[in-house]
């Protein structure tokens, strides 16, 4: 496959239905997988000046800055990283919504403990030594920013909620469901391993991936990535297209709700391009196939991100078929907290999904200006408002694994791919990359919406 990167602006105007038509993708900006951090504790060099940001993205309108988060870092959970956030001022032009440049990363924001000792993105089992222990391991993935400047962030490995301080420093952590924790048949919990060793809760690796306030700050909603690992016929996620949207009260700190969110069917997804032999099979329906994120519209709507796990990334995938963008109504949606999926792909009689319809495909969006086409697009989040002809700058942002790979035997590698043939070759950490080839980059889109 040849890799096109677009470096230059482009004005474009998506060819979606009507109710999507207010999205106009303007921008596409790479970032090189190399940049500046100003902290970057550990002893790996896999931590150093790596850009692995924007598995969520929300806007401070009192600062006009971004803050993006890191998940569990390099190594998918098997290198220690310090666990962070980075506030960012990213130029925009006020009046088309161009993106003029890198982010520019304004401070570093640590996750500790009450006694200042870090957060870590290893996994449970290296951590603590056993994996029924969750302890400090945190995979953060969904950031909301309360009114008074705390940090709200959702993790993968509980799966968590937390919220920390202005510094980063915890505060408290949010009761969760016991529906959503992933134990053993013996009933311990086990944060590390996934089926058949995990046989209730979150399938491993896809617990919380996105995070909100609805607009009026009286409600939190954390959607989780997959069904639960045993949810769907056969007690088997994977083939499952119901995922748990999770409601809580940020004043008790405990959820109020659950809601159920139908994920695009494998079948529709595979007629998209016939001619592929590289099909979704059917236990890639509720694991190939999830949510990435969730940002508000109001106190019942909200956008959310749907995404496949396909295209430019740390490991070769697919073709790519499903990046979009849908805005979903929980009024009218059951509560499902009290009630089981297990044993069938369909909602049990009487119970209401939430209300979904599509707003933007990010896909066609990226094909149709020539761009790679990100693995995993998984920030979401509304800026500014443009300074003529109205509408407000929204941007998408992909995480890049930080270009690190590992081996069946767990040993680390930075993935370097030259753009013009999308050759790929593996490196020690911290090496150069071939000539001609480079880290994957992240991503920024940017999209004016009216």
């Amino acid at each position: 496959m040849r890799l096109r990167t677009v470096f230059c602006s482009i004005a474009f105007a998506l060819s979606l239905p009507a109710a999507a038509a207010d999205w106009s993708l303007v921008d596409v900006l790479p970032i090189p997988g190399r940049s500046t951090d100003r902290v970057a504790p550990g002893t790996n060099s896999a931590n150093i000046n790596r850009l692995g940001f924007f598995s969520d993205l929300t806007y401070d309108a009192r600062s006009h800055t971004w803050y993006a988060l890191s998940d569990r870092g390099p190594g998918g959970g098997v290198i220690g990283y310090a666990t962070r956030l980075q506030q960012m001022f990213i130029p925009i032009h006020p009046i088309n919504g161009r993106l003029l440049g890198n982010p520019t990363v304004l401070r570093t924001v640590l996750f500790t403990d009450r006694n200042g000792q870090p957060f870590n993105g290893l996994n449970p089992t290296l951590l603590n030594g056993t994996p029924h222990v969750l302890g400090q391991s945190f995979d953060p993935e969904g950031l909301a920013v309360g009114r008074n400047g705390h940090f709200y962030v959702a993790d993968e490995y509980g799966p968590s909620l937390y919220e920390f301080d202005k510094r980063g420093r915890f505060v408290r952590a949010f009761t969760i469901p016991q529906n959503l924790r992933p134990v053993q048949a013996d009933a311990q919990p086990n944060y590390t391993n996934g089926r058949p060793t995990i046989v209730n809760g979150r399938q491993d690796n896809r617990g919380f991936e996105g995070l909100t306030f609805n607009t009026s700050g009286t409600r939190l909603y954390g959607v989780l990535q997959d069904p639960l690992v045993n949810e769907g016929a056969s007690n088997d996620g994977r083939r499952s297209r119901w995922v748990r949207i999770v409601e809580f009260d940020p004043v008790s700190g405990t959820s109020t709700a659950q809601y159920a969110y139908q994920l695009e069917s494998i079948a529709t997804l595979n007629a998209i391009d016939p001619a592929t032999t590289d099909d979704f099979s059917a236990t890639n329906q509720g694991r190939s196939i999830g949510l990435s994120a969730i940002t508000a519209l109001s106190d019942s709507e909200f956008l959310v991100l749907e995404r496949d796990n396909r295209g430019l990334g740390v490991e070769i995938t697919g073709t790519p078929l499903h990046k979009r963008l849908y805005r979903i109504n929980l009024a009218g949606a059951t509560n499902i907290a009290a009630i089981s999926l297990a044993g069938s792909n369909d909602l049990p009689a009487g119970v209401a999904p939430v209300g979904k319809q599509p707003k933007a495909d990010l896909l066609a969006a990226l094909k149709s200006v020539g761009s790679d086409i990100p693995e995993k697009l998984e920030g979401v989040a509304f800026g500014p408002r443009l300074l003529r002809g109205g509408g407000r700058v929204a941007l998408v942002g992909s995480d890049n694994d930080y270009s690190v790979t590992q081996s069946g035997a767990g040993q680390q590698f930075d993935v370097c791919v030259n753009p013009d043939t999308g050759a790929r070759t593996q490196v020690a950490l911290d090496t150069p990359c071939p000539d001609g080839s480079n880290l994957i980059p992240g991503y920024l889109l940017s999209f004016k919406v009216r």
